[in-house]
Formats: structure tokens, C-alpha cells, sequence
């Protein structure tokens, strides 16, 4: 499968991280090292872990 990967401004993703085709990372959202994103995630999160989970919401910040 062949799709774009939208990285929104101010997301941070850690080392190592597998971002799969297809996915967008919301602005200001924080991805793990090591974790395999496979669903897009939410602005304003902390995603982790394999497939990658949303385990926290984060309070909006300047960017």
C-alpha cells in the first residue's frame, strides 16, 4: 500500500519509531521510541507502544 504520512506541526516522534502508510500525527502530538503507529493520532496526545495507544491527553501549548 502506498499513501502519504501527514506529520502535523510541533509533533515530536521519538527514535525508531515505524510510522505506517496512510497516517496522519496531530499537531503537538508526542509518539514513543520504538512505537508502531498504524491509526492516526489525535492532537494533543501521548501515543506509545506497539501498535501505538493514546495513554494521555496533553494541555494545548504554543507552538
Amino acid at each position: 500500500m502506498v499513501a502519504p504520512i501527514h506529520i502535523c506541526r510541533g509533533a515530536h516522534i521519538g527514535m525508531g519509531t515505524i510510522v505506517m502508510p496512510g497516517v496522519t500525527i496531530g499537531e503537538g502530538a508526542i509518539i514513543g521510541a520504538g512505537a508502531v503507529v498504524t491509526k492516526d493520532i489525535p492532537p494533543y496526545t501521548i501515543a506509545v507502544g506497539c501498535p501505538a495507544k493514546v495513554i494521555k491527553t496533553i494541555p494545548q501549548r504554543e507552538i
